[in-house]
């Protein structure tokens, strides 16, 4: 397919979500809570235990149980938007999935490459968990031409609150020369993917019995 086609496929999808007045919504309200909600206990966990937990040489323990709480929000996600595709009488699979996947899976990639080799390659947990921050910040955005507002401001939560994480841990030298860095990266992913999706999913309950889907 060519990028014409692309293109032409893009506004397709963008022409038919407007016309039933309906937005592609990729990240499910009550998943985000859920996610929020484990990721904040996880954290707390993690900053508990400090550096008893996790060895600066065996980073491992952080990124599996990070990795594993991404499955099980991942899972419940999927089957919470598939269950309201099919409430709604439309394809699990729609053209609006495969556009925020096609929006999605770039930043996303990129992202849990690079934070991966950064944690278990070089032993960085927070430059790391910084990366994975941000980059999922870029993919909600790159979604904005067809998701509610919501994820959008979502999206550039994530940036700002990764960028301002970055700056402090930057100019820190006594954080970036801990032993172990897990603590600073359990406070990261903590005030993140715990405390921004929790933000999200109140601020769409709270919504729904007034706005529209499209201004969520």
């Amino acid at each position: 397919m060519s990028h014409q086609d692309d293109a032409l496929e893009n506004l397709r999808v963008i022409r038919s979500l407007m016309e039933r007045a309906h937005v592609y919504r990729a990240i499910s309200a009550p998943a985000a809570m859920a996610g929020g909600l484990l990721a904040v206990a996880l954290s707390t966990l993690q900053l508990r235990e400090g550096m008893a937990l996790v060895d600066a040489s065996r980073p491992e323990g952080f990124v599996l149980s990070w990795l594993g709480l991404l499955i099980l929000v991942s899972a419940l996600n999927t089957a919470l938007l598939r269950r309201e595709a099919l409430r709604h009488g439309r394809p699990f699979v729609s053209p609006g999935m495969r556009a925020a996947l096609r929006a999605l899976c770039p930043p996303l990639g990129v992202g849990g490459v690079l934070g991966l080799g950064l944690m278990l390659g070089l032993h960085n947990l927070t430059l790391g968990a910084l990366i994975w921050a941000l980059c999922h910040g870029l993919g909600l955005l790159a979604t904005a031409s067809f998701s509610p507002r919501s994820l959008t401001r979502l999206g550039w939560a994530f940036v700002v609150t990764g960028l301002v994480l970055f700056l402090a841990w930057v100019a820190d030298d006594r954080v970036r020369q801990l032993p172990s860095d897990e603590a600073p990266a359990a406070v990261v992913m903590g005030l993140t993917f715990g405390l921004l999706h929790v933000a999200y999913a109140v601020a769409v309950f709270l919504r729904r019995p007034t706005a529209p889907a499209s201004d969520d």
